[in-house]
């Protein structure tokens, strides 16, 4: 017993409300396969539990241990569900897939998807052009995101990524330029596009085809890399938004020399640089060597004309994962990069920008496989690492096409064809994150007394105290809620900023060509001074003039009158 409570002292100071959360409130989000199984192993349970009574009850009078059953075949047949029932529970404990949340804002295919490091915020990319930042601790129940906003006008958004840090992120869409904003969805900035004109990439400042995705260093969080269509990957310093610092330039070993690279990562020490390409080949660059040729090559790692999704190295560096277009996923050996180490086949690619990923304890690989019929649902496989074979197959409304693991919060997003955004988690293995909504409660009903409160007091509002006539000295209150306004473009009406950098008139010259032509022909008269432009004339214009040579026969001399104050006031003096 408590000593406290037996002097009667039950606490100190006024002890707050605490609100009672319904313990039973994440059932409504499990899922009903889920749901399913596990009333299937109940009852199988329930069955064996009973079978043996009704044999004791059946001969009450026999004396002895009973005897064995009569087929040795039949209790093994009859044990097997049994033990497929275990393993069902041992799956749904493995994964945190038992629950699920549904975010519903996209109108397309959700094709870029991440999470910031802490596991508080995800940002979506779609063929909405749209993107979008939900905030897990900010959200209610009607699960809508604090933010979206086109960054690149009509172009598909293809990819993106959050720094190390958390606080900034790329966006790479259909465009030449990636664009930097901050956690919050400002813009920071965009990377220039190079010159389409020039034919060596090398001469280029930025990329001049359509990007295909990025990847941030893991030990700088100063660097990151692009590729493109352009047959080039280049590494970005973020503070350099002119030019970058290196270029790679593949080279196919097709006609042309050129291809396109369709996805790029680096390995976690930050010592390789890879690149898939669209011809199947698959690079490894040293990042310490020139870039001139690949450390290690790889010549159809996957279909010629198919592009690969993603291209993800393991937690020790030493394992390359790479899910192609042609319904494939691979796993590679840097230490032996001649042939995969297992390849799976036959998982149906919708999408170019589907990927595949490691666990967090990269025992298994998950990727998602397409529907087999429109408007039929995706399967979510979780394979393991070793054979690629299937430990657990899930069932989601569409296609899925992003899948992101968080190692901090475990629990799995994954985007989907139909634009949904499916959160799996499990109430037990899983921290915060999806859970953090329904942690919250049920919103609060409106009383009597508030409504009878609203009508016994109505707000009455006169001209003058509206907005709109209230004068520019607004209160100190409202001072941080409009400098806040204030650095929003949309609320503060921004218009889109000149074109910056060397140029004329707002326009910056985007080939060599009209860069030697606005040299030569360059105009100076604003940089000198008009005063001194005339004085060097006026000599010229006295000793031969062109206009009044006529009048310097008959032109009369001027006489000035001598001032006669100012003279006496200096004798004066």
């Amino acid at each position: 017993m408590d000593v406290f409570e037996a002097m009667g002292i039950a606490g100190f100071g006024k002890t707050s409300k605490q609100r009672q959360l319904d313990p039973n409130r994440f059932e409504k989000n499990k899922r009903g396969d889920t749901i399913a199984s596990s009333s299937a192993a109940v009852k199988h349970v329930e069955e064996a539990s009973a079978r043996p009574t009704e044999e004791q009850e059946s001969d009450p009078g026999e004396i002895g241990p009973a005897p064995p059953p009569s087929g040795d075949k039949d209790s093994n047949n009859e044990e097997e569900p049994e033990f497929d029932a275990s393993d069902d529970e041992f799956d749904q404990q493995q994964f945190p897939v038992t629950h699920e949340l549904l975010l519903k804002d996209h109108m397309k295919v959700v094709t870029a998807l991440t999470m910031d490091p802490s596991g508080a915020r995800v940002l979506s990319g779609s063929h909405d052009y749209d993107c979008k930042l939900w905030d897990f601790g900010g959200m209610d129940w009607r699960c809508k995101p604090f933010k979206t906003w086109e960054p690149a006008g009509s172009y598909y958004v293809h990819d993106v990524k959050f720094s190390n840090d958390g606080q900034q992120f790329l966006v790479i869409s259909g465009t030449t330029q990636a664009k930097l904003y901050d956690r919050d969805g400002e813009e920071l900035g965009s990377y220039v596009k190079g010159d389409p004109y020039i034919r060596d990439m090398k001469n280029t400042a930025g990329h001049v085809a359509e990007l295909t995705s990025c990847a941030w260093h893991p030990k700088d969080p100063q660097t990151f890399i692009t590729s493109s269509l352009d047959s080039t990957i280049r590494i970005w310093d973020v503070e350099n938004r002119r030019k970058q610092k290196t270029v790679i330039v593949v080279k196919s070993k097709e006609r042309g020399a050129r291809t396109k690279v369709n996805s790029c990562g680096y390995s976690p020490d930050g010592g390789l640089i890879g690149g898939a390409c669209m011809d199947g080949a698959l690079h490894m660059w040293q990042t310490k060597s020139n870039f001139v040729r690949p450390s290690m090559s790889i010549e159809g790692a996957h279909a010629k004309g198919t592009e690969t999704g993603s291209l993800t190295f393991s937690i020790d560096g030493r394992t390359v994962l790479t899910r192609g277009g042609d319904d494939t996923v691979k796993l590679w050996d840097v230490r032996s990069f001649k042939k995969p180490l297992v390849s799976r086949t036959g998982l149906a690619t919708l999408y170019p920008q589907t990927n595949a990923i490691f666990s967090p304890d990269n025992k298994y690989v998950v990727t998602g496989a397409g529907a087999s019929a429109k408007g039929g649902r995706g399967h979510l496989l979780f394979m393991r690492r070793d054979t690629l074979e299937t430990v657990k197959d899930l069932e989601v409304d569409s296609t899925p096409v992003r899948v992101y693991w968080h190692s901090k919060i475990n629990q799995v997003i994954t985007g989907l064809s139909n634009g949904q955004i499916c959160v799996l988690y499990s109430p037990d293995m899983s921290l915060n994150g999806a859970k953090l909504l329904l942690n919250k409660g049920p919103p609060r009903k409106a009383t009597v007394e508030d409504m009878s409160d609203a009508v016994a007091a109505p707000t009455i509002i006169t001209p003058h105290a509206l907005p709109m006539f209230r004068d520019s000295e607004v209160g100190r209150s409202t001072k941080r809620k409009r400098e806040k306004e204030r650095m929003d473009p949309r609320k503060s009406h921004r218009p889109e900023l000149p074109v910056t950098g060397p140029g004329r008139g707002g326009r910056v010259g985007a080939s060599a060509t009209q860069h030697v032509v606005q040299n030569l022909v360059r105009d100076t008269t604003r940089d000198e001074d008009p005063r001194e432009a005339l004085l060097k004339l006026a000599a010229t214009a006295d000793e031969n003039p062109v206009w009044t040579a006529a009048w310097r026969a008959n032109q009369p001399k001027p006489v000035f009158a001598p001032v006669e104050g100012e003279g006496e006031d200096e004798k004066k003096e």
